[in-house]
């Protein structure tokens, strides 16, 4: 296993529109676990447009997670609630290729992440897990967040109904 200090050359790069076939594929990559994402179909390339261009590299950044210049995967921080008091606050979500994962780099971007969060006019960061989802709490919990909601049972999964916790970090 690969700590993040021993990664060679990961960067972060801003996605570009011609970008989102694969950012969306590894989004899609995830919905059958079960795990990171309530969609339980794959989603379309067309249906993420929207989505894609409320991202801003000044504000909301969308930033491609790249190992020696080749894609790992994506990280994202959008906006919480919409409303003007909340400005400052930031949904974070990180997905990574199967094969970039267990190797330290979702740390590593994370934790980039909560670095550029000030320079963003972020103030506080959060990130909404499945309270199954053991890989994503840990890695959360290894970088300084802390748990700041726990909404039981909201998530229909297949018939199992599923906790979302809701974890935050002042930045």
């Amino acid at each position: 296993m690969l700590r993040s200090e021993q990664l060679s050359n990961p960067t972060l790069r801003s996605a570009q529109l011609a970008d989102l076939d694969r950012i969306v594929a590894t989004y899609n990559a995830t919905v059958p676990s079960r795990l990171v994402t309530a969609d339980l179909e794959p989603v379309s390339v067309e249906s993420r447009h929207a989505w894609f261009f409320a991202h801003s590299p000044t504000e909301r950044p969308l930033w491609l997670v790249e190992l020696d210049g080749h894609y790992q995967g994506w990280l994202s921080l959008q906006s919480f609630y919409g409303r003007p008091a909340y400005a400052g606050v930031a949904e974070v979500s990180l997905y990574l290729e199967p094969g970039a994962q267990g190797r330290g780099l979702g740390r590593w971007a994370l934790s980039q992440a909560c670095a550029l969060a000030p320079s963003l006019r972020i103030h506080t960061l959060l990130g909404f897990i499945f309270g199954h989802n053991l890989p994503s709490l840990i890695l959360f919990d290894k970088l300084g967040f802390i748990k700041w909601g726990h909404l039981p049972e909201v998530a229909n999964m297949d018939g199992i109904m599923r906790d979302v916790l809701i974890l935050g970090k002042k930045v």
